[in-house]
Parts: structure tokens; sequence; C-alpha cells
């Protein structure tokens, strides 16, 4: 039985210091950091990142409860909130004078509501009258600040990834106002309003900060509401509408993501998926806005595959019960859609109480099963980060398990792949021809690498521009033709008891797909159909495919043909008539010629291309005195003799010719009078 459980939480765990009435716990979502702060941090400050160099421990002065504590980027800078008008800043650069200093809010009567880092050294504080966006100098121990926007503000999201800020304000906290910030600067971006249930009056319904999340989905920036209804029997279930937020221009409703449920719920972003995690039934439902229903300004989505839960997982015991385990006692179930459970974007889920920090995953192998639609599938799969080795077996269960009658669906799968193949061979083009314009105008433009986004503004298959002198990197997406032949293809054609008719079938199709994207067919596989027409004894079949050029012409084609002669005698023709229509092989014809003791005939041909000047007579008198025909050498050594003659008015081949043992032998077959007579004819 396959696995059901298409999500995971991952391996790699942080694990710190549980909640308790002595330890508060804060995570940073900029740093991706849990904060263990014991007593105030007169005890101990611990602080777990992802990798070692984003985790520190360290002692601060007991100076009240802490608020809110979050590290600068890179770790040089702490800002700690303990009330609600200032904020405390410690230097965590070498050299750099460790003593804590303040700063409070410039607006009078602001409670601050919080802060977050946009830089190593800026830092913008919200209150509920607005913004302050400030420059740290810790070498000063002083700040200065560089712009605020004063309003009536509810509360408050930050997006680290594309350092945006959004603000709730109005009675109904439904106005929502982003700034966006880069380097120094911030800008106002146009304010958007959530559409609010309809609810009866005299109900009042706000817009509640818990329903809102900011995220990137396919490379853009969302705003995505958790849209409630009304607890009445006739009220539609909940939904979760996306609001695309741009740098410019108005921020618009794209998507509403149908949950066909109520209750409490939870957002997670996982590999531009939208994960739903349903608490009541204690399951997750995942979305992917790129699979379109119907067109239109708003696109409506439901779950892509049934709801199902996270894989459940064990975990270490931690804390008192640790201490008191013997050391060969297992890890404890986790507790999956624990009410203790915090989420934060775009994949991270905390459980605070156990001291647990977790990294959502995305299994694709069970995926398979539960998505029949196979085109849907496949559009679903390449849209995904560790994707090849799924895409792979799909390929091999659907040639091997189909019936003919759906050659179909085999040939839109392999259209999928070709395109994004496609896709990348182009984008390497314009990489490589935009480097050869930048050299020869001698610019020496300087080459970075950047990831092929699956879908990053346009879905799989879509590739960095080339002008920008920035590599497409190869994602897992891009399934090439030696993909294919090892994994799909060769595999398929080795089955016993295989209708070869479809078999066949399927390999054209393929090959129909390439030559569909212009894609250059790999000479493999067409030696694939070649050998399993000639396993199937199908030479009619293999007869027409040559001679209404379905097969490219090449020469490793026509040496296979060569190679099957003595199975089917037209082939050695076939490999002649090949090799003469690519002009480009005319050595390879006058070997082919000569290892048949077609002496003649490769004479012939070499006269015919022009080539007899300069074509090697030992190598043809070699093939003659092979033949046991004695006037067949006589032949081949007059013709030579006579281009010599012609090319240097003298008859005798030059040292370098190494023809010296032919000219003996020659005088022995016909004397000495006939070696000058055959010279001088």
């Amino acid at each position: 039985m396959s696995d059901e459980h298409y999500l995971e939480l991952c391996d790699n765990l942080v694990h710190f210091e549980n909640a308790s009435s002595v330890n508060n716990v804060f995570f940073d979502e900029a740093n991706k950091q849990v904060f263990a702060v014991r007593s105030g941090g007169a005890t101990g400050v611990v602080v777990k990142g992802p990798d070692d160099k984003s985790s520190v421990a360290f002692r601060m002065e007991d100076k009240g409860e802490v608020k809110c504590i979050k590290f600068s980027i890179g770790n040089k800078i702490l800002a700690v909130q303990r009330n609600s008008k200032s904020v405390n800043f410690i230097n965590f650069i070498p050299d750099y004078p460790h003593t804590e200093f303040t700063h409070e809010c410039k607006m009078k009567n602001a409670n601050l509501l919080g802060f977050c880092w946009t830089n190593w050294n800026e830092i913008v504080f919200v209150s509920d009258q607005g913004l302050e966006f400030y420059q740290v100098f810790p070498d000063k121990r002083s700040v200065k600040l560089l712009k605020s926007h004063s309003f009536n503000v509810n509360w408050y999201q930050y997006c680290p990834e594309a350092a945006v800020l959004l603000l709730s304000t109005t009675v109904q906290a439904n106005v929502l106002q982003p700034f966006a910030f880069r380097s120094g600067s911030v800008s106002k971006m146009s304010k958007f309003e959530i559409e609010l249930p309809v609810v009866p009056k005299p109900a009042k319904l706000s817009l509640s900060e818990r329903d809102v999340a900011l995220a990137t989905v396919y490379g853009q920036l969302y705003v995505m509401y958790l849209k409630h209804h009304s607890r009445s029997a006739n009220s539609p279930a909940a939904e979760v509408v996306l609001y695309h937020l741009a740098r410019e221009g108005v921020c618009k409703k794209t998507h509403v993501l149908k949950l066909n449920t109520t209750g409490k719920f939870a957002l997670n972003i996982v590999d531009n998926l939208v994960v739903v995690h349903h608490q009541s039934s204690q399951t997750s439902l995942i979305f992917d806005i790129k699979l379109k229903e119907a067109d239109g300004a708003v696109g409506t989505h439901r779950p892509v595959l049934p709801a199902r839960s996270i894989r459940p997982c064990r975990i270490p015991l931690s804390g008192p019960a640790a201490a008191a385990a013997v050391p060969s006692q297992a890890p404890i179930p986790c507790r999956l859609y624990s009410s203790s459970w915090s989420v934060f974007q775009p994949d991270i889920i905390i459980s605070a109480s156990e001291g647990y920090l977790w990294y959502l995953g995305v299994k694709l192998a069970p995926t398979v099963d539960m998505l029949q639609d196979k085109s849907k599938l496949m559009d679903f799969l390449l849209r995904r980060h560790d994707c090849k080795t799924v895409i792979l077996s799909v390929c091999s269960r659907l040639v091997e398990g189909e019936p003919r009658g759906n050659l179909p669906a085999v040939a839109g799968v392999f259209d999928k792949l070709n395109q994004v193949y496609k896709d990348f061979l182009e984008a390497e083009q314009s990489y490589s021809a935009a480097l050869e314009a930048g050299a020869a105008r001698g610019g020496g433009a300087a080459v970075t690498t950047t990831t092929a986004a699956r879908g990053g503004g346009g879905g799989a298959g879509t590739f960095t521009a080339a002008a920008t002198h920035k590599r497409p990197v190869r994602s897992q997406a891009v399934i090439d033709q030696s993909d294919m032949y090892t994994h799909v293809l060769s595999p398929f054609t080795e089955r016993k008891g295989a209708c070869h008719k479809l078999t066949i079938a399927v390999l054209m199709e393929y090959i129909r797909s390439l030559n569909h994207f212009q894609i250059a067919v790999q000479h493999y596989l067409y030696e694939l159909v070649i050998k399993t027409l000639v396993r199937h004894d199908l030479f009619y079949v293999l007869h027409q495919f040559l001679q209404y050029h379905v097969l490219t012409d090449s020469k490793p084609l026509a040496c296979l043909l060569l190679s099957l002669e003595s199975t089917y005698p037209p082939a050695h023709q076939l490999s002649l008539d090949m090799l003469k229509r690519l002009s480009t092989a005319n050595d390879e014809i006058v070997e082919v010629l000569l290892s048949k003791r077609r002496v003649l005939a490769a004479l012939r041909f070499i006269r015919s291309v022009g080539a007899h000047d300069n074509a090697s007579a030992r190598k043809f008198l070699d093939a003659a005195r092979q033949t046991g025909d004695d006037m067949l050498f006589y032949t081949v050594f007059r013709s030579f003799q006579q281009r010599n003659l012609r090319l240097r008015g003298n008859p005798a081949f030059n040292p370098g010719e190494h023809c010296e043992e032919h000219a003996l032998h020659f005088t022995r077959l016909f004397g000495e009078q006939a070696l000058m007579k055959a010279a001088t004819a």
C-alpha cells in the first residue's frame, strides 16, 4: 500500500528550550531564529537558527519582561523591546562597544506594536500611530530618523523576502497600507481594502491579524486572507482569498481557494503550494494557483488532492521527561495539529510548549495515485522542486500500463515535458549568444548564475533571460532525451510479451514531440527504434522509415544499418544511401565499400566526389590484394600510377605512401616490363 501522506515534518528540525514560567520563546521570521529568553535574559539567551552560523548564546541584564527580540541580518545588532515606548540596542559587531543603548518612539503618546529589521543597520518601528524608519549607527550608539508616516494602525505584518510591511488601518481594520523598503528608502504602495463577509446588522466585523498572511508564491507577493462566513446553516464554507500585491499599481484580488468546510485554519507555503491546515479534522489541503479551473479575472481553485493529515512522526524526549528517561527509550509520537502550534511563513511550524521548530515538506510520490488526470498531474509535478524522479516514474507507468487507446495521453505528457526542455535549451542558447555578443563588443560583461524558477511568475519552463547575462540553471523539471532513454524508453522496449506495435508507437510519439518543438533528436533514440524493429522482424517498417526519412540521417545510424546486413541484406545499401545523403561521410563510405571488397566501387566513388587525388593508394592496394584477384590489383595499381604521373609527372609512388611492397608484388605478378608499360600507358 502506498503512503497516503503527501505532507511531512522534515527531519532537519530545530530543538530549543520549551516555553515555561521562567523561559519565554520568540521567533524572528526574517532570520528564522528562535530565541529562548530565561529570566529576562539574566540567566541566558539561547538563539537557534537554521544553521550553526545563525545560532548564538549570551547573557543580558534583566531590565524587565521582554516583549520582542530580534537580531539584524548577520547577527550584527540585537534589538530588544521591553515596553510600549522604546527599543534597546546591543552591538554584536567585534571591536564595537557592547553597551546597551535605547531609542524611544518620536510620536507622542504612541504605543509601540513592534519592530522589523529591513537591513543590517536599518529598522522600522511600528506603533498604533504609524511607522518610523531609522538607520542605526552601532559605533556611535545612536539612530537617525530616515522617514515617518502617521496614521492609526491596528496591527502589522512584515514579509522579509520582499521587504514589504503591511499595516492595518480604519475601524474595521480591513483597509491595508503596504510599504516597500530598499537600502535606506521606504516607498508607500497603493492601499487596498479587504472584502469582509456580509453579516446581519447590527453586528460589525473587523479584520483579524490571525486571518491574514503575507507570502511569496511563484515569485509574486500575495496577501492571503482567511475568509470565515457566519455559522448559519445556509452560509458558504470558508475560503482563502489571495490579493496580488504589486510594487507598482493597485492590489488586485486574483485567486479564491475553496475550503469546503468551516473552523480554525492556518496557512503555509511549501514549494509554491498554498497549504491550508484544518485543526478540527487534523488534515491539510494543498492548492496550486497555477492550475486554473477557468479563465477569468479571479481564479477559483479547489484542492489539488484530497485532504490528508501530515505524516505521523516521532520526536525525542525533552525537558524533565528526558532527564528521567532511560537511554534506550524510543522517541514519542508528535502531537499533530496541536493547539500549541504556531505557523509562520513560508513553511515553518513551531511548538513552543514542546520546544521544536519544523519545516513542512511535500512528498510527491504519494500524489501520483491521487491525481488521475495525467495531464493535470504532469502540470502539478513540473512546478515542484524535487520532481524528476517522480516524473520519470509516472512516464514509465504511463507507457507500460496504458492501452493503445490512451496513446494521446502519452503524447500530451511528452509534449509537456519537451516544452520545458525546449524553454531551457532556448534560454541556454540566448545566454551563449549574449556572451558572444558581449565578447565581440569587448564589454567583458559580468556573468552570474541564477536558478531557473519553475513558475516564478510564469510557471514550469520559465527561465531567466540571457540578455541579463544570468546563466539559466537546469531545474529538475528539465527531462532531456538521455533521461527518457535511460529511465523510460529503453526499459520499456525490453519488456517481455509487450505489444510491439504499441512499443513502436510510443517511441515514435516521443520523437514526434521532439520534432514538434524543433529539438534535435539524438541518434541513440533512432537506434532504439531500429533495434526494436529488427527484434520483431519489422524490416518493411524499417525500410519505410528510412525511405521516407522518418529517421534522420546520421553516421552512427548508418553504421548501425551496416551491422544489420547479415540479418537484413538491404541494410547495406540503405546505409550507403544514407552516407551519400550526408555528404560529409565520404571517408566512411570508402571504408564500408573496401570492407565489403568492393574496391572498384570505392574507386569510382572517390572519383565521383573529386577525392581521388588525395586518396590513400596503400589503402586501396591493400584491399585489392586481399581479394586475391590479380587483375583487380592490376587495375587499381595502374589507376594510382596514372594519378601520380598526372600530378607529379612521375608514375612512381612517393616513399611516404609506403607502397614499395605493392610495387614489388606487381613486378612479381606481371614482370618489370609490365610495370614500365603500365606507367607509360
